[in-house]
């Protein structure tokens, strides 16, 4: 073996190790008191409603937090290894068309608009501002690994961003909670996550928090921020376990008048409908990114099929994506996303309805 070809050989494996910290599922465990697996496939509360769900608590486990919508708890390092090393990727030739496009944010104007609107900064991390208040939600400003390509680089000065007067985290992976992304900010900054970060917020030394069951809002005058349930799981650490905090999506009705809902990463699951039922959402912003394979990132990611489909299902004006374009983390090159759900939406005659940013572009929320 060649010096190059060992060098790209471990590579692959540093990769594959890496990837075990994003997107290694919890293995099926018991739950002591329902005597049942935890992470079963499909959802077995059918019957139940996504507030009777979180009313019981039944998301909760002895040690950890439950999925129980799907089978995100599938995957195992070897299937990682599998995926990384030894399984053909249809894409490898599109690479070549990835291109690094530097992004440099011009937040004036942003400064100076009295309304809503929403800033696309890097990877699922945007920015909301809410007649007079910022709301960011899974900050990254820098790259995530030296194993990882950074295609869409900060080169603008972000001590220009806006202070936020609250940073949304959807879950722990380390793509959503990025401590050195927060660590620039303000000590004081007040934090709105799902429960159990306690331990990383204080190593951050970050005291200002509301962390969230499903369901439990976080009210600020006219503006009510609200964790839903979705079909994901986290985890930081493969020694300690999976799920040893919990996930969600955001719900935010602003103090400006729409309704957004954040998705967060989720996979598709049958309850689309019914917070659409219970909500009327102006924009949807879905985590569209990471969904090929299939057969490896189907149980925790959509893709650009299923999103359409849970648009429709929630019955939203207007849909945005987010979590593109900065890393590939999955199979499928960084510009392919946005191309495979501009087709989706043709095909369902919805292409009115889609707001497209760039990175660092902001979308002012006069229309929806």
């Amino acid at each position: 073996m060649t010096r190059r070809n060992l060098i790209k050989l471990l590579l692959k494996w540093g990769k594959a190790i890496f990837m075990a910290q994003m997107f290694a599922g919890p293995l099926p465990t018991r739950n002591a008191t329902a005597g049942v697996d935890v992470n079963p496939p499909g959802d077995r509360f059918k019957g139940l409603s996504l507030r009777e769900i979180a009313r019981r608590k039944l998301h909760h486990g002895d040690d950890h937090f439950i999925n129980p919508f799907g089978e995100a708890g599938s995957k195992n390092l070897w299937e990682i290894l599998q995926w990384k090393l030894f399984s053909e990727n249809r894409f490898t030739e599109d690479y070549e068309r990835e291109r690094v496009v530097p992004v440099s944010i011009d937040w004036e104007p942003v400064r100076l608009d009295n309304g809503l609107s929403i800033t696309f900064i890097k990877h699922s991390g945007i920015m909301i501002k809410d007649l007079g208040q910022y709301l960011l939600v899974d900050p990254l400003f820098f790259d995530l690994s030296w194993f990882i390509k950074d295609y869409t680089p900060i080169v603008s000065d972000m001590a220009l961003m806006p202070r936020p007067t609250h940073v949304l985290i959807t879950h722990g992976h380390y793509d959503h909670l990025d401590t050195m992304s927060l660590g620039v900010l303000d000590k004081d900054t007040h934090l709105i996550s799902p429960l159990g970060y306690e331990d990383i917020f204080d190593d951050l030394e970050m005291r200002r928090r509301t962390p969230l069951d499903w369901f439990d809002s976080f009210e600020d005058g006219k503006r009510k921020i609200t964790l839903l349930p979705c079909n994901h799981w986290t985890m930081r650490n493969p020694l300690t376990g999976p799920n040893k905090a919990l996930w969600g999506s955001f719900l935010i009705e602003t103090a400006g008048g729409p309704t957004l809902y954040i998705s967060g990463d989720t996979a598709y699951f049958d309850r689309f409908a019914e917070i659409g039922d219970a909500f009327s959402i102006d924009l949807a912003i879905f985590n569209l990114g990471a969904y090929e394979p299939r057969w490896f990132m189907g149980p925790s990611h959509i893709n650009p099929q299923e999103a359409v489909q849970a648009f429709r299902e929630l019955r939203a004006k207007k849909l945005l994506i987010v979590h593109w374009g900065t890393f590939r983390l999955g199979d499928e090159p960084v510009y392919l996303p946005p191309v495979e759900l501009r087709r989706e939406l043709d095909r369902a005659g919805l292409s009115d309805r889609l707001v497209h940013l760039e990175h660092g572009e902001t979308y002012r929320l006069a229309d929806v």
